[in-house]
């Protein structure tokens, strides 16, 4: 799903069920919050610095979660 751009290619990161909804791998689980912030990190982007002010709060992409996965950045 991701190539180039710094990441190992080749590797394959977690595992799930033979339905694909369970993870069997819990300590390699990637929430979609830590995909967008790794994604943001390699377009060099801080998606902790990425926000948006909306009715008095300042919003982020990633919300409150998101971090990079380092494991699979070379």
């Amino acid at each position: 799903m991701l190539a180039g751009a710094g990441v190992q290619g080749g590797l394959t990161w977690g595992a799930t069920d033979d339905y694909c909804y369970n993870i069997v791998t819990p300590e390699q689980k990637v929430h979609v919050h830590d995909l967008n912030a790794t994604i943001l990190h390699l377009m060099g982007i801080d998606h902790l610095r990425l926000t948006y002010p909306y009715q008095g709060r300042d919003f982020r992409l990633t919300d409150v979660h998101g971090e990079v996965v380092h494991g699979i950045l070379s």
